[in-house]
């Protein structure tokens, strides 16, 4: 999924086209709707943030590629995220998934 603004080159039939050839799902936020973008927009920054900074290039295409993997199995097996309860994304998803959704009955 690759989640962007409305921009010419990103609602253009021809990156339309790019994406689909890549089984890419381009997703874009509603117009004029910031709370649409905001976690996308938080993601990204975090992303930049923890792997760009003080960073001048990779040394090939495979390397850049194995960095942002690193960063994201990180992100979602071994960091922290406030909003899920100081939990990893994996950790809070295998919480919910074995908690019971059914009430219990009444005495």
């Amino acid at each position: 999924v690759i989640h962007t603004d409305h921009g010419a080159q990103y609602t253009s039939r021809m990156f339309a086209d790019a994406c689909r050839r890549a089984g890419v799902r381009q997703s874009m936020s509603a117009i004029g709707s910031s709370a649409d973008n905001a976690l996308a927009e938080s993601f990204n920054a975090t992303f930049k943030r923890e792997t760009l900074q003080g960073r001048k290039s990779w040394s090939s295409e495979r390397e850049a590629r194995l960095d942002a993997f690193r960063w994201l199995h990180r992100y979602n097996t071994r960091r922290r995220h406030s909003r899920l309860g100081h939990r990893s994304p994996i950790a809070y998803e295998t919480a919910s998934e074995t908690t019971s959704t059914t009430l219990a009955p009444a005495a």
